[in-house]
């Protein structure tokens, strides 16, 4: 699934992603993926996870959360360019 980093916060660990459905879903610090830890500036920033359905007491939450890395046009222009290849 996809969805916009609402908030987390740090220091407590935990935060919340609003989903493409505009389902609010709990996340905690290790719901994120190892190479994808958050940060203070991750809010509004897009996410993809799943979806894990929790014990009837809880709700569902985020696992497996990741920040999609956007490919630079620029640098892929470079990239090109400097194998010779024209574009």
């Amino acid at each position: 699934m996809k969805g916009t980093m609402l908030w987390f916060n740090l220091d407590k660990g935990f935060g919340f992603i609003q989903t493409e459905h505009d389902e609010r879903l709990y996340v905690a610090r290790s719901g994120f993926a190892p190479e994808h830890s958050p940060t203070e500036r991750c809010a509004g920033r897009l996410v993809s996870f799943d979806r894990e359905e929790e014990a009837q007491e809880r709700d569902a939450c985020a696992v497996n959360v990741v920040f999609p890395v956007a490919a630079d046009p620029r640098r892929a222009r470079l990239r090109h360019s400097r194998m010779g290849m024209a574009l």
